[in-house]
C-alpha cells in the first residue's frame, strides 16, 4: 500500500504550505504558498541567507524603503520556488492594504512585474489577497488582467460566493482557524466529522462544483491529518511540512471524500452587492472575528519583517 500522502495526490492537487525549499523538495508538492508569517521564518534559516543579502543591497540602491525591500524579499523567495515546483506560487499583498481596494491592484502589479523582470511569467503566480469586499473587487479587476489570486483568510460561504463572482482562480478557505475558534467559544472537542473547518469546506465546494463554478477551491490551515483526510479529493489542499510528513510514514487506506461528479447538497445561489456581503459577514461572528485576527496577525509578521530589513539595512550602512 502506498502512502497516504501519495494517494492523496492521485486525487488532489498538493500544496506545500512554507517557504522551506527543502521542505518542498522532500514531499514533492505541485504548488506552494507563502505569507508574512512563512516568509519571516524562513528568512531566518542559515540556508536563505543570500536571499535576504540580495533584497538589503537592492534596497540600499532603491532608497531603503523598508516595504518594498520586503516585496523584493518575497519574490526572491518566490522566484526560487518557481524553479523547484511545477505549478504555482502565491505571493501575498500587504496585510495592512486589505482594506485599500486600488493598493491592493498596484501592489499586485507590482509584484508581477517583478516577478516577470526576472523572466517569470504570471502564469506561475497566484497573488494572494486577504477575502474582505475590497480585496474581493481588487481580484476582479486583477483577473481581468491575467493575473490569478488566490483568497485568503476565507472562513465563510458569503465570502466564497462573492470571490466566484468576482472570478477570483483560486479561493484558500481556512479550516483549522474555524476548528480553533468553535472549541474555543463551545468548549466541544471535535471528530473530523464534524469539524466545524471541515464542514464549511464541504459547503463551498458543493456550492461551486453544484453551480459549475471554475473557481479552484484549496483547503488551508489544517490542524491535523485528520482535517485533511476528511477532505480527500477537494481541488487543492495546502499542508504544512509536518503533516505532509505524517502523511508519508501513514500507508493505510484514504478514501475519497469530495468529488465533482456527487458534489452533495448546496445552497441557493448568491450574487452579493456590497451592503449584502458585508450584512452577511456581519451576522457570522466567528468569519468576522477570524477574518479581523487573521489580518492582524499577517500584519504583525509583516512589521516584524519589515524591523528585521530595516535592521540589517542599519548593519550594512
Amino acid at each position: 500500500m502506498t502512502s497516504k500522502l501519495e494517494q492523496l495526490k492521485a486525487m488532489t492537487t498538493v500544496v506545500a504550505d512554507t517557504g522551506d525549499m527543502e521542505s518542498i523538495r522532500a514531499f514533492g508538492a505541485t504548488d506552494c504558498t507563502t505569507n508574512p508569517t512563512l516568509i519571516l521564518k524562513a528568512a531566518g534559516m542559515p540556508q536563505y541567507k543570500h536571499l535576504v543579502e540580495e533584497a538589503i543591497v537592492w534596497g540600499r540602491s532603491h532608497n531603503g524603503v523598508s516595504s518594498r525591500i520586503t516585496d523584493r524579499l518575497a519574490v526572491n523567495f518566490g522566484t526560487e520556488l518557481t524553479r523547484i515546483v511545477p505549478g504555482r506560487v502565491s505571493t501575498e499583498v500587504d496585510a495592512d492594504l486589505s482594506f485599500d481596494r486600488d493598493a491592493m491592484i498596484d501592489k499586485a502589479r507590482t509584484l508581477i512585474s517583478d516577478y516577470e523582470a526576472r523572466g517569470v511569467g504570471r502564469e506561475r503566480i497566484l497573488i494572494k489577497l486577504a477575502s474582505t469586499w475590497e480585496g474581493i473587487e481588487a481580484a476582479r479587476v486583477l483577473q481581468a488582467e491575467s493575473i490569478d489570486c488566490n483568497m485568503t483568510l476565507m472562513f465563510s460561504l458569503a465570502q466564497a460566493a462573492a470571490a466566484a463572482d468576482a472570478g477570483a482562480f483560486l479561493i484558500s478557505p481556512f479550516v483549522g482557524r474555524i476548528l480553533d475558534w468553535f472549541k474555543a467559544s463551545t468548549g466541544k472537542d471535535y471528530t473530523s466529522e464534524t469539524d466545524p473547518g471541515v464542514l464549511s469546506v464541504r459547503q463551498i465546494y458543493a456550492y461551486y462544483k453544484r453551480y459549475g463554478i471554475k473557481t479552484v477551491v484549496m483547503g488551508a490551515s489544517f490542524r491535523n491529518a485528520g482535517e485533511i483526510e476528511a477532505l480527500a479529493g477537494c481541488d487543492r489542499l495546502t499542508i504544512s511540512p509536518q503533516l505532509l510528513e505524517e502523511l508519508s510514514k501513514d500507508n493505510g487506506k484514504l478514501e475519497r471524500r469530495l468529488s465533482p461528479d456527487k458534489p452533495g447538497a448546496a445552497p441557493a445561489r448568491m450574487h452579493l452587492d456590497e451592503k449584502t456581503f458585508r450584512w452577511l459577514l456581519n451576522e457570522d461572528r466567528m468569519a468576522t472575528e477570524k477574518l479581523s485576527d487573521g489580518i492582524r496577525l499577517f500584519a504583525k509578521d509583516l512589521t516584524a519583517l519589515r524591523e528585521m530589513v530595516s535592521k540589517k539595512l542599519e548593519e550594512a550602512a
